[in-house]
């Protein structure tokens, strides 16, 4: 375990009183805790700051200052604490396919987890459409709360998808091989950085939950209840409490309201 990781800290931030044993009931216990408590959100990416994955970078902003982080920075420091805990992790590459019809880079990161002899894939870094729970790459249908998730084998490719009205959905393909932190590395800083990404464009935070899944998007915000879905739109004055109230996210006005008033969020 790295001396920097500060695992009682850690299951301060997510909830937990007590300590995980190396199972799969400790592996359910911190995918659902972590998945439900720190939220999805790119403000520092639109923001035009550093996303940095170093663990004392990640600690301090993800369990310290209570903020959410995307794909690279949750699922990084995930991995460093299902390590601490005594599980076996590889992290993965994916490509998205939820909402795309093109092939996109390797831009997603998740964990794959031997736990007795059994992989399981965890992604605390998903956001909305999210696992709250590790499933199995057997290729059967597993319930998760209002949600049905399953991985399927694809030309040496692990696929996960979502059952909704009636059909699968692709979410993404991935690698079940390992990569290097290195690798992930490349991933954020195109995923942070690049022009043509939709993070640069776009804030979006999003928090997925047993009852509901939250949704904001611009000044676009959603509670997904199963398949009954509410939204509206949020003024700017009303921006900054709702990150508050809905995400947990204590965020200063004048940046990201700037970023805003110059017409950067004017994306849907």
């Amino acid at each position: 375990m790295p001396a920097e990781l500060d695992l009682e800290a850690y299951l301060r931030r997510i909830g937990l009183a007590n300590r995980p044993t190396a199972d799969l009931a400790g592996l359910q216990a911190l995918h659902l805790a972590h998945a439900q408590t720190i939220p999805f959100e790119n403000v520092d990416v639109v923001l035009g700051l550093p996303i940095r994955l170093d663990l004392p970078s990640l600690q301090e902003k993800l369990v310290r200052r209570r903020r959410g982080g995307y794909c690279f920075e949750q699922n990084t420091l995930f991995q460093s604490v299902l390590e601490g805990f005594g599980f076996e992790v590889a992290a993965c590459e994916a490509r998205v396919r939820l909402g795309v019809t093109g092939i996109l880079p390797r831009t997603h990161m998740l964990l794959r987890v031997q736990v007795e002899g059994t992989p399981w894939l965890c992604d605390v870094g998903f956001g909305l459409e999210g696992l709250l729970q590790p499933v199995p790459l057997d290729g059967e249908a597993h319930a998760q709360f209002q949600n049905t998730y399953r991985v399927v084998p694809e030309a040496g490719l692990q696929v996960l998808q979502s059952f909704h009205r009636g059909a699968w959905e692709d979410l993404y393909a991935f690698v079940p091989e390992a990569r290097l932190p290195i690798d992930f590395e490349v991933g954020n800083h195109f995923t942070s950085t690049h022009p043509d990404s939709r993070f640069r464009k776009n804030l979006i935070v999003q928090q997925p939950g047993p009852d509901v899944r939250r949704l904001l998007r611009n000044q676009a915000y959603a509670e997904f209840r199963g398949e009954e879905v509410v939204g509206r739109e949020v003024a700017l004055e009303e921006l900054v409490p709702l990150l508050q109230e809905a995400f947990g996210l204590d965020l200063p006005e004048g940046p990201l309201l700037d970023w805003f008033r110059r017409g950067s969020g004017s994306l849907r």
